[in-house]
């Protein structure tokens, strides 16, 4: 009985755990409109062209909602979506590196390193992805760890 009640005790705290984890997802990640990437399509960044994705091709992934383009998209999406969330929740990669800030980015400027979507604010004659390149490992590695802070 003693191995029972332990089983359901492991169980709710799992349950607990990943409960608290979504939420600290859903408050640290950058969502517009309660979708993550402002509702563009995850997988798109990796052809090359970011699209914006429609309401009947939708995820929810760690308590995110994702949309896609395509049901295909969504498919590839499915098999491994932790590939294709956007690094550093969504924010700017550049003022993560930077100064640790979570600033909004234009969904359309982007980069992809080491597998990830990076994505950068672009407003105002300010284009940052232009200064994360001039030094991307740098601030990569900075991003890396002030990320951290906010999701662990």
């Amino acid at each position: 009985m003693k191995t029972i009640y332990r089983a359901i005790l492991f169980v709710f705290i799992i349950g607990q755990a990943q409960g608290q984890s979504d939420e600290v997802r859903k408050k640290q990640f950058n969502v517009k409109n309660n979708l993550a990437l402002e509702g563009y399509d995850a997988v798109s960044y990796f052809s090359g062209k970011p699209l914006e994705g429609e309401s009947r091709f939708k995820s929810v992934h760690k308590g995110l909602t994702y949309t896609f383009a395509t049901q295909a998209n969504l498919n590839t999406f499915e098999a491994n979506p932790d590939k294709y969330e956007p690094a550093y929740g969504g924010w700017c990669a550049y003022a993560m590196g930077e100064t640790g800030e979570k600033v909004k980015v234009d969904p359309e400027t982007f980069t992809i390193l080491d597998g990830k979507v990076y994505l950068f604010y672009n407003f105002w004659g300010n284009n940052t992805l232009k200064d994360w390149k001039e030094n991307e490992k740098k601030l990569k590695a900075s991003g890396d760890r002030n990320w951290h802070k906010y999701v662990q």
